[in-house]
């Protein structure tokens, strides 16, 4: 099962200009959760900060018992092997084909001898849907070939712990499709714990058991799928409706002249919608998702604090635990 990820209090700046301040969230477990967040809102940086690849101000981020910010060094390189990071353009090495991409961190990382390393890798290639392109070099294939050939690479040390960074740039939405199933999938037969940075309203709707939003240096909302479908938040509202009306403009947020220049025209934004999607489901032939049923039991005991429309959608989806009826 993947590790629980607990950020307390992270701040990080470049300079004078600070990203986003005093964020707080907890990844549970095994299951998948995705942070929303307009352009230039922080959301790799984010990413890049919980793998301990930039050091926020303030805060920390505990995995496994070692923080990702303030531990030594050497802690944190460990404590890295633990994550797959599945970069947004795939970052793959030009001048290698798809299996030595595939194997890299297997040969830097490990002392397996070949033999190993070719089945651990064409396992993987078999895993992500690229059998038969192991050969070829990255120039050679498309772009979601690309993203498909660098989540193998994050896959190959059986990381706890997968960040996926816009998995869907740059793809059609055909291919997103492709993504956002594979992606279930792969939760599905390795339970790891899994952070999907994205703007993809589909991937949004249909792939994570929790999501999240950065807007305004600061984290909105984190919390189940249907915390943020279903809410009321200005903000989130626009985001999830992609229209124009609201506190997201071209650049960042709108100054409070221009949304009651909205508000007087009589622009609003529409009142969130109360039907959720349902969540994708592991392809036929693979494991039902173990983190369906720790989310229902973590969902269950939140009941309480939920607002009432959260509630109603949260009761649409839940699957009935084993022996209660449907």
């Amino acid at each position: 099962m993947g590790i629980e990820v607990i950020v307390e209090g992270l701040t990080k700046s470049f300079g004078t200009q600070t990203v986003w301040q005093d964020v707080t969230l907890t990844l549970p477990p095994g299951e998948v959760s995705v942070m929303l967040g307009p352009s230039g809102t922080g959301k790799t940086v984010f990413l890049k900060s919980v793998i301990g690849l930039l050091k926020p101000e303030r805060g920390r981020v505990l995995v496994g018992g070692v923080d990702m910010v303030n531990s030594p060094e050497r802690d944190i390189y460990e404590a890295r092997k633990l994550f797959g990071l599945m970069f947004q353009d795939g970052a793959l090495f030009g001048s290698l084909n798809l299996f030595d991409n595939i194997a890299f961190p297997l040969r830097e990382h490990t002392r397996k001898k070949e033999s190993e390393i070719r089945r651990i890798v064409m396992e993987r290639v078999e895993m992500v849907g690229l059998l038969g392109a192991e050969g070829k070099l990255p120039g050679e294939i498309s772009g979601g070939m690309r993203k498909r050939a660098g989540l193998a690479r994050a896959l190959v040390l059986d990381p706890q712990i997968i960040l996926c960074d816009e998995p869907d740039s740059g793809l059609d939405p055909v291919r997103t499709s492709f993504i956002s199933q594979l992606l279930i999938d792969l939760n599905a037969q390795i339970d790891a714990t899994m952070l999907i940075v994205t703007h993809n309203l589909d991937i949004a709707a249909t792939v994570p058991d929790n999501m999240g939003m950065l807007f305004r240096r600061e984290l909105v909302a984190f919390g189940p799928r249907e915390l943020l479908l279903t809410s009321d938040e200005p903000v989130v509202r626009q985001f999830l409706s992609g229209r124009k009306d609201g506190p997201i403009g071209m650049s960042e947020e709108k100054d409070e002249a221009t949304l009651a220049r909205e508000q007087v025209g009589g622009h609003s934004l529409p009142t969130a919608p109360r039907r959720v999607a349902p969540q994708l489901e592991p392809s036929p032939g693979l494991p039902p998702r173990q983190a369906v049923q720790r989310r229902r039991a973590r969902v269950l005991a939140m009941w309480d604090q939920l607002p009432a429309a959260t509630r109603e959608a949260v009761q649409a989806g839940l699957v009935p635990a084993q022996g209660e009826p449907a």
